[in-house]
């Protein structure tokens, strides 16, 4: 880990300095040696990282939406050239050129993040070892490794020996303890959000291969996490820790806010979106219409959520329009009408036959 985290000793500068500007603020809050201010500064980082990376997030999520709608043309070429590997990857590269989508996408906001997580191991590596590094003095390191978090030092780790925490003013018992439950926390968030991705915001109408290697997925990260995780310092398992808790608020926002369509959380979010209609008679809010405006635009191609959507909005009588706004329908149609020639064009009735009229029989036609 060390090694590795050397490779991004170049940024170390700027992590550093950034961690020292917000340990100044916490710093004159809690006390510039408090655990508090070192701990809050290193959330504050992973936050204002995590905003800078709100638009990467943005692409991810539209990544990994359209690797959701090319599985089952992917399983077809997978199938057609099942012997003939070149082929297949080459018909592979030509579907994400076509399509405009790019696998590495979904991983944008993880890579993005690495050369921010591996400084900081960098950085409270140093500080363990009671060494300066980026602009932390030696007031600074001093004051750093005097900081704990519920009695574990932000340098501190899970394998550390007893000599080793002593050294930092600490229990071999408080860092154990104190690592070994942020290391489950730690897990159990990644495990947390990967499952409601997979229960609520998976298109459940297409079976394919990426839905299994998402399952295994759900899986192997939190236990990937669990074995790293006791060789992170408290500090990189604050940093890990918050911005796991942050992608599953992120998720969540956008599982409530923006389902993927065919998923539990779209029929979920349309139903909500239908008592919305009903009771304002309208729908109100720029999100909602462009997602009514979306269904719209799909016509034939909409799925069961959508469809259900629209039926359940004609029995109330009512119509989705193509600007996403939702009208009654006999507006709607006087609009069509309107549209169509100024005049709304009326069934003309048969005229109403006297009784005797009535019951005379037709005449039959004379023969000649």
């Amino acid at each position: 880990m060390d090694t590795i985290a050397s490779l991004f000793s170049f940024i170390t500068t700027p992590v550093s300095w950034v961690i020292v500007q917000f340990h100044s603020l916490y710093g004159a809050i809690f006390g510039p040696d408090s655990g508090w201010a070192w701990g809050l500064s290193i959330v504050s980082l992973v936050v204002l990282i995590r905003i800078c990376l709100i638009p990467l997030f943005v692409k991810q999520i539209k990544a990994t939406r359209g690797m959701q709608a090319l599985q089952p043309k992917m399983k077809a070429i997978q199938e057609r050239y099942k012997n003939d590997k070149q082929r297949q990857s080459e018909e592979m590269m030509k579907l994400y050129k076509e399509t405009g989508t790019n696998p590495l996408s979904s991983c944008l906001p993880i890579i993005a993040q690495s050369p921010f997580f591996f400084a900081l191991y960098h950085v409270l590596s140093a500080i363990a070892n009671g060494q300066t590094i980026g602009v932390i003095n030696q007031s600074l390191l001093e004051s750093a490794r005097q900081a704990h978090i519920f009695g574990a030092p932000l340098a501190a780790k899970f394998t550390d020996s007893a000599e080793k925490a002593a050294s930092l003013g600490a229990s071999i018992t408080d860092v154990r303890i104190v690592t070994a439950v942020m290391i489950v926390l730690m897990s159990l968030s990644q495990f947390y959000t990967q499952r409601q991705l997979m229960a609520k915001n998976v298109d459940l109408s297409v079976k394919t291969p990426f839905m299994q290697q998402q399952k295994m997925l759900m899986y192997i990260f939190p236990l990937i996490f669990a074995v790293m995780g006791i060789n992170f310092p408290v500090g990189v398992l604050v940093y890990w820790l918050t911005t796991n808790v942050w992608t599953m608020g992120q998720q969540m926002y956008v599982i409530n806010q923006n389902p993927t369509p065919g998923s539990k959380a779209q029929d979920e979010y349309l139903t909500r979106l239908l008592k919305h209609v009903s009771t304002h008679g309208n729908v109100k809010g720029r999100s909602k219409k462009k997602i009514v405006a979306a269904i719209v635009a799909k016509g034939p191609d909409r799925n069961d959520n959508e469809r259900k959507f629209i039926t359940a909005l004609t029995k109330q009588g009512m119509a989705a329009q193509a600007d996403g706004s939702v009208m009654k329908s006999s507006e709607a149609t006087a609009d069509a009408d309107a549209a169509s020639g100024g005049v709304a064009t009326k069934r003309q009735q048969p005229k109403r036959q006297t009784k005797s009229k009535r019951q005379t029989p037709p005449s039959k036609p004379s023969k000649k």
